[in-house]
């Protein structure tokens, strides 16, 4: 059993330290990792959640031909559009407020608290976010309808 000599290694092959890109386990910076995009459908629907998170505020009904269909109430969702423009994201919500709420301040907390989130949830800043109030929700008119 003759062995012959392993031959020489090559220079650095012993080494154990390798420049950081190279290294199992490690990855490159985050900036140039690749790109997360967030779709106009997944902005509507964070925002939406973000709406009825505050309290006072109701769903809108759906129309068809101007006719509302269906039922507003405090539980509901909101009806919101949403586009992404690169790192912002422009918002339209349409709901409902239950009275007799001070409308002005609902509204001002529905933005604050949509803005909030969605760049919370997103990295997007929400920069324009239009509400529109369109019934105010009596609550007699919820007892009624529960019996």
């Amino acid at each position: 059993m003759n062995r012959e000599p392993a031959p020489p290694a090559p220079p650095g092959a012993g080494s154990t330290t390798a420049p950081a890109e190279h290294r199992p386990g490690t990855s490159a910076p985050p900036e140039s990792r690749g790109h997360t995009g967030i779709s106009d459908r997944v902005l509507e629907q964070i925002a939406a959640r973000a709406v009825q998170e505050v309290g006072q505020v109701g769903g809108a009904r759906p129309r068809m031909l101007g006719v509302p269909l269906g039922r507003e109430a405090e539980g509901t969702a909101p009806r919101v559009s949403g586009h992404v423009e690169g790192r912002m994201a422009i918002l339209r919500v349409t709901l409902s407020v239950v009275y007799p709420a001070p409308i002005r301040q609902i509204v001002h907390r529905v933005r604050e608290h949509v803005t909030a989130r969605v760049g919370e949830l997103t990295g997007l800043e929400a920069r324009q976010v239009d509400i529109d109030v369109s019934r105010l929700i009596h609550p007699a008119e919820e007892e009624r309808r529960v019996r």
